[in-house]
């Protein structure tokens, strides 16, 4: 089976944690994204555990979230 790495940017909710918004960027990298104005600048490093709950949020967020195209 081939797998093919996504172009786009995936938006998740932490449902163990929802205080933060977590972005995959197309690389496929994990990022925290804090809900205030320009949020990706102050993005941090995420890596998702066995106790992430993560549940993907539909992509019309990311213009709200101000993520890069």
């Amino acid at each position: 089976m081939t797998s093919t790495k996504s172009r786009n940017i995936t938006i998740f909710v932490d449902r163990s944690c929802t205080d933060h918004w977590v972005v995959r960027d197309p690389e496929g990298n994990f990022w925290i994204v804090p809900p205030i104005e320009n949020g990706w600048n102050n993005r941090q490093p995420f890596q998702p555990t066995e106790e992430s709950e993560l549940e993907l949020i539909p992509g019309h967020y990311r213009y709200m979230l101000d993520l890069p195209a």
